[in-house]
């Protein structure tokens, strides 16, 4: 009898619990039925904050600014954002969590390229559509066809710099100062000195460093001592903007030059007056007179208060590129999503016009910019 009466307890336990599972599984399905939910994933915290914040901001006005106008498919938009704090491993852990266990349709992110290469093979593995705003090292897209980047790459970055040494400054030594344990550094680096060296200049120094160092007397002495004209420093603003600080209390009073890692409101913070007349290259610029540049910069200024870097302006370009393949391809079916990013051809993006090579790379231009009493002064452009 006792047997028959616990019987009839599990029995009833087990259906009660089986309609409240199938009960709460229904209003999942029917809340996701009405959303569209995109994953994103950045440094929101840890040494390249900026970057993450500013990737967060450019999403979520694009997206506000579908939302507002009836959303796509008949659905409204929702991203699902993720913190890896700046740490690859991070990054891979909280994108498989974006795949695996909140259903993303596809994944935004990240800047650094470390981190996009340590979270990429996720997205590859479980064919959802991933696109990079500003990872810039080659090897990010190479990782497979459902990875994507809206901005340009190291090759061309490297050869924009190098050029700008070589022919607008007319430079015939410089040294190198590196973060020897970031992707984006290294590759950067080198291209660098590939394209400057074929140009006739002439690499004197090649230092580096590790991404959260806080002292470079030891390489900035070994520089001076080799008589550059410019040091090439290819890392992030929070390095860079103390390399300038110690460079000049030893003396050092040449430019510096870098890449796009510079961008961030941090930077002039950080170094100050020390990065007087340094230059890096970068992906767009906010004195651009372009009406569809003018109007992103102002709704953002009158949204967060700031200036827009270029990570902002690419992320903001990262989601409509995103959500234009939602309403080509008719689905967030992620094969089909796919297909239409790699066919993105002259997307008019507040980065330049935008196009998908077969290596799911962006082709677009550059621009040089000048480090000037807390302002960025336009240079020049570098087209492909």
């Amino acid at each position: 009898m006792r047997f028959r009466i616990w019987s009839c307890a599990l029995i009833i336990l087990f259906i009660l619990v089986s309609f409240s599972c199938k009960k709460n599984g229904d209003d999942s399905v029917q809340q996701e039925s009405k959303e569209i939910l995109i994953g994103e994933y950045g440094s929101l915290t840890g040494t390249t904050a900026t970057f993450g914040i500013s990737t967060k901001n450019g999403i979520d006005m694009a997206v506000d600014e579908v939302n507002k106008t009836g959303g796509v498919l008949g659905k409204q938009l929702r991203v699902i954002v993720e913190d890896d704090q700046g740490k690859p491993e991070e990054a891979q852990t909280v994108v498989t969590k974006l795949v695996n266990k909140d259903r993303v349709v596809a994944v935004l992110g990240e800047v650094a390229s470390s981190r996009s290469l340590a979270a990429a093979p996720v997205c590859q593995a479980n064919r959802i559509p991933m696109i990079t705003p500003s990872s810039t090292n080659p090897k990010v897209t190479q990782i497979g066809d459902f990875i994507f980047r809206v901005c340009f790459i190291d090759p061309f970055q490297g050869f924009v710099m190098a050029k700008f040494a070589a022919v607008s400054l007319k430079l015939q030594n410089v040294a190198i100062l590196r973060d020897i344990k970031n992707d984006y550094s290294v590759g950067l680096a080198d291209v660098f000195i590939e394209n400057f060296t074929k140009m006739g200049g002439k690499i004197v120094a090649d230092e580096s460093y590790s991404e959260g160092d806080t002292d470079f007397s030891a390489q900035l002495t070994s520089i001076r001592s080799a008589n550059p004209q410019a040091i090439f420093v290819p890392g992030y603003y929070t390095e860079v903007g103390l390399v300038a600080r110690q460079a000049r209390k030893l003396g050092i009073v040449i430019p510096l030059m870098g890449g796009d890692g510079w961008d961030s409101p941090k930077l002039w913070e950080i170094g100050g007056e020390a990065l007087n007349d340094c230059y890096y290259s970068n992906h767009y610029s906010v004195d651009d007179p372009s009406p569809a540049i003018q109007k992103f910069v102002s709704d953002y200024k009158v949204r967060y208060n700031q200036v827009p870097d270029a990570i902002a302006a690419l992320a903001y370009d990262a989601a409509r590129i995103l959500v234009n393949a939602f309403r080509t391809a008719g689905t967030t079916e992620s094969t089909k999503v796919r297909d239409v990013i790699a066919q993105t051809r002259d997307f008019a993006g507040v980065t330049g016009k935008i196009t998908i090579d077969e290596s799911r790379n962006a082709v677009k231009p550059a621009v040089v910019l000048r480090v000037k009493n807390g302002k960025l002064e336009y240079v020049e452009t570098v087209s492909p």
